[in-house]
């Protein structure tokens, strides 16, 4: 028999109905985004051999977003450790830390620019600061 993470049945259920994509945060930012005129894939593989998928990827300029859930990714300044089964949560989120450090660093050497954003972070902000980049990865190319 199958032993669940979770420390009670309702806890399982609010963690499994938990969106791994399309949150808030994401729709908010690619709404912003498509609204200047930008084109972009979705929940796609930067890399065929890569078992990461980006939030947004501009495949033509090699640009691959991220936005990452402050729980999910441990951000610094609103992460806070679960008060039960700690051991699990801490290991389950240093591995995500890991994991983002390494997709950075292997998208990185491949030629591709990470742009990575906390959920807490002002959408409008965020997708200025993806156009400014897209446009000028494509004038560079372009030039």
């Amino acid at each position: 028999m199958y032993e669940s993470w979770a420390s009670s049945n309702t806890v399982r259920k609010a963690m499994q109905g938990n969106r791994s994509h399309d949150t808030r945060p994401e729709l908010a930012v690619r709404r912003l985004v498509h609204a200047q005129g930008l084109r972009y894939r979705i929940h796609a593989r930067p890399e065929a051999d890569i078992r990461r998928t980006a939030d947004m990827l501009f495949r033509s300029a090699k640009i691959a977003i991220f936005i990452d859930g402050c729980y999910w990714h441990g951000c610094p300044d609103h992460f806070q450790l679960p008060v039960t089964n700690v051991s699990y949560w801490d290991q389950k989120i240093n591995r995500n830390r890991e994991r983002d450090v390494n997709t950075t660093a292997v998208l990185g050497e491949r030629g591709w620019r990470v742009l990575r954003f906390w959920e807490h972070e002002d959408p409008s902000g965020i997708a200025q600061h993806i156009g400014s980049v897209v446009r000028q990865a494509f004038a560079d190319r372009d030039a």
